[in-house]
């Protein structure tokens, strides 16, 4: 046996693949337009799932829905293999052959992960090997004689997390990292907490608009009666004694364009049996700097308010419905 093979058969981590994991990364491989691109995001996701896998054993928390790997645009044009851990930021999972002694790191991830591990995938995709990690990279080629135990890890990450707590306490006072809406993943049906279909908001009777959501079916219709094709998906949104206790409705509509561009539109609704919004109910958009880029405000006789914009891949902004002092304000990345 030689040098190599010993050591990885000592500090590697044999993980099983689940059968939802392999369905995951086949889809998202389906999706490619070459079989080598393919087979890169197969190996990719896999990685990926398989640490995500073990951090949960680890019991750390992560969100996929941020990681650009779970965003459609980022998977076709670039080569993307991040896990977003929260309170510690990303990992870079990147796979490796069964027979292969280096592993490569794309240039663009250099210095933007806390850590950089590399996961074995079997041939058969039944089985990963977690073959150790990197808290930096300088080349393009890490080699495997370079890799720290993966038994190292949550050590590792527990001392990030703390030197990057107390930095944020020396320096600023700490604050709630918002929860972001990936709309990408709402074109395969997946939803973050609290929103639903429009079919679902339809169904109860106490938030149903009298006006205007006449039809359970995927399209809506504008005051002009133009039917637009789109994904659509809507939120509840409650200010309290300000709106009278009537809640209104948040409705975010997408719909990519041929230059890969996405077109985003926003209406604000009236629930159940009221006709119009309460009159100074602010429907506004902010930028990642929380700077204002669009706004409108309600008028006496108006039934519902609207904006609409166009973002590109992986940017973020964010939508604050409010009244008077009361504000709600709902994070999103296209």
């Amino acid at each position: 046996m030689s040098r190599f093979a010993y050591e990885r058969e000592n500090f590697s981590l044999s993980l099983p693949i689940s059968q939802s994991a392999r369905t995951t990364a086949q889809i998202f491989a389906k999706q490619q337009p070459t079989s080598e691109k393919a087979e890169k995001v197969l190996l990719n996701t896999l990685s990926v799932l398989t640490v995500n896998y073990y951090l949960d054993l680890m019991g750390f928390a992560t969100n996929l829905d941020i990681s650009d790997i779970w965003n459609p645009v980022m998977r076709l044009c670039t080569d993307v293999s991040d896990l977003e851990v929260l309170g510690i930021g990303r990992l870079e999972c990147r796979p490796i052959n069964t027979v292969g002694d280096s592993c490569y790191i794309p240039p663009e991830t250099w210095g933007e992960r806390v850590a950089y591990i590399v996961v074995a995938i079997d041939e058969t995709f039944l089985e990963a090997q977690i073959l150790g990690f990197s808290t930096s990279v300088e080349t393009d080629e890490l080699t495997l004689n370079q890799l720290q135990p993966i038994e190292e890890l949550p050590a590792y990450l527990q001392q990030y997390k703390q030197a990057t707590n107390k930095i944020k306490q020396d320096t600023k006072p700490e604050i709630q990292i918002p929860v972001v809406v990936n709309l990408s993943h709402w074109f395969a049906g997946t939803l973050a907490h609290g929103w639903q279909t429009i079919e679902s908001i339809l169904s109860q009777p106490e938030y149903r608009p009298l006006y205007l959501f006449r039809s359970t079916e995927s399209a809506l219709t504008n005051r002009d009666s133009e039917t637009m094709t789109a994904t659509r998906c809507g939120k509840i949104i409650d200010l309290g004694i300000q709106i009278a206790n009537q809640p209104v409705i948040l409705v975010v509509e997408i719909n990519t364009q041929e230059n890969q561009k996405t077109n985003v539109r926003l209406q604000l609704h009236p629930t159940g049996t009221q006709i119009y919004l309460q009159s100074g109910v602010t429907l506004t958009v902010l930028d990642e700097s929380g700077n204002i880029f669009l706004e409108a405000q309600s008028r006496s006789a108006d039934n519902y308010i609207q904006l609409q914009f166009s973002g590109n891949p992986g940017e973020r902004f964010s939508v604050k419905v409010g009244l008077d002092d009361a504000s709600i304000t709902e994070h999103f990345v296209i």
